[in-house]
């Protein structure tokens, strides 16, 4: 897909730089055109940096790529350069569309690089409002945006939460980058990433929006338990919670949840089914039965890398003051390498990495080359505060492509909820660069 990005002035625009970066990682062409009053939020050097192609901002500026995409052949001809970037596209995408900017859509004014654009676009074109909830509710800009829809433009809602003003909430925040890309995915019919449903001025956060409508997202959460005799066992301080918040945010797009939770003893979240179960045998066997229809893993779970060799049936005795016990350790299957095995093209695997102090991140690294995953999650649980059975976390999100993603400390929801924009990512990569069977 060539995808135009129109970048219209509003503090949202920073979204549009993680749009860009989506789409680039799912393998599309990107380019990007801004508004004069878009560079003060901002500069075109940043787009050019994600997307490896010049960054107009005005109809007169020529264009150094004479309308190429990313990929293409440099053409002979300088073309016309405010007309040939949106010829060439597939789609273009006005995000974020300030209210000024969709009036002037809405009457037909051209007095810009990207309304210019928009009014000589023959590729479908996708408008995503960003302003004060005010602003958006206004009945000039909701007159507006019904306009636009009657003439065939694809209108991406906003959601509801913080604004950019100190204190401020209601409808009008930019929908999130994960759902831009795939309301343009389908504008060109591709119906394996769902539509985004419209956002009632009521409604939830942007994201509770059924993008993962029909996706089968298999969890693994807790920490296994294994035993050493009839009583006592080896185990871990893994609550689950990262797994659950997961789970509930992943259900609450409209995933077909399953969670095979080891040893948690947490609330099941609404939608999504649980599968209990305590050793790491019984944890992979859950996951082996379930992972051929899984779409997506999100491997959280704690697993025990040894157990027991001969666990007593009984409770073990200490007969006397000085006894001593040896216990001869075995190693149990590494699950999710085992998995990585039998994937099917279009799965998306993700891993998760709980290290100690430093070196964390290069370890990260090495596991998810060698387990060949689509992402891993990496988080230091030498700290206290986000360590095991806290409230909060703070990770990295390392990509097989090589990207990084820092997550700085905020609850296990919210950082659930930016491991699922990965995902969503992952899926609309995976649909022009499946993996390959790994044998």
């Amino acid at each position: 897909m060539r995808l135009l990005i129109g970048v219209s002035g509003g503090i949202a625009a920073y979204k549009a730089l993680e749009t860009a970066r989506l789409a680039v990682k799912a393998g599309h062409s990107v380019r990007v055109i801004q508004t004069p009053t878009s560079e003060r939020f901002v500069g075109r050097a940043s787009f050019a940096a994600i997307t490896g192609a010049p960054v107009l901002t005005d109809e007169f500026e020529q264009d150094p790529a004479r309308g190429s995409y990313p990929g293409e052949a440099l053409p002979e001809r300088a073309p016309i350069s405010h007309l040939a970037l949106v010829e060439r596209a597939d789609v273009f995408l006005i995000a974020p569309a300030s209210a000024n900017t969709i009036a002037k859509l809405a009457a037909g004014v051209a007095d810009n690089l990207v309304t210019t654009a928009a009014l000589a676009a023959a590729c479908p074109v996708a408008v995503a409002p960003a302003m004060n909830n005010r602003m958006y509710l206004n009945p000039a800009t909701q007159a507006n945006l019904k306009l636009l829809e009657q003439r065939g433009l694809a209108v991406i809602p906003p959601g509801e939460g913080e604004l950019a003003s100190h204190g401020e909430r209601g409808i009008g925040r930019l929908a999130e980058p994960a759902e831009l890309l795939a309301a343009c995915q389908a504008l060109l019919g591709d119906q394996t990433v769902p539509r985004p449903v419209s956002a009632e001025p009521s409604g939830a956060p942007a994201l509770q929006t059924g993008i993962l409508q029909g996706v089968n997202v298999l969890v693994t959460a807790g920490g296994t338990q294994e035993p050493i005799d009839s009583v006592r066992y080896i185990g871990n301080r893994s609550s689950g919670r990262m797994g659950f918040a997961l789970a509930e945010v992943a259900a609450g797009l409209g995933a077909n949840v399953t969670i095979v939770a080891a040893n948690v003893k947490l609330d099941a979240p609404a939608g999504a089914e649980v599968v209990p179960v305590q050793t790491a045998a019984q944890l992979a066997q859950a996951c082996h039965k379930r992972f051929s229809d899984a779409d997506v893993l999100l491997m959280a779970a704690a697993v025990a890398d040894f157990r027991p060799a001969a666990p007593a049936d009984h409770k073990l005795k200490k007969t006397a003051p000085d006894a001593s016990l040896q216990i001869e350790l075995e190693p149990t299957e590494d699950v999710l390498t085992t998995l990585a095995a039998q994937r099917q093209p279009g799965q998306v695997l993700v891993g998760f990495a709980a290290e100690h102090g430093e070196g964390a991140l290069d370890y990260g690294r090495e596991k998810l080359a060698r387990k060949r995953l689509d992402a891993i999650v990496v988080n230091d649980i030498s700290r206290p505060e986000i360590g095991f059975d806290s409230a909060d976390n703070e990770v990295v999100i390392l990509g097989r492509d090589g990207s990084e993603r820092w997550i700085a400390q905020s609850s296990k929801s919210d950082v659930a909820r930016a491991i699922v924009e990965e995902v969503v990512s992952l899926l609309a990569a995976s649909l022009t660069t499946q993996p390959s069977v790994v044998n």
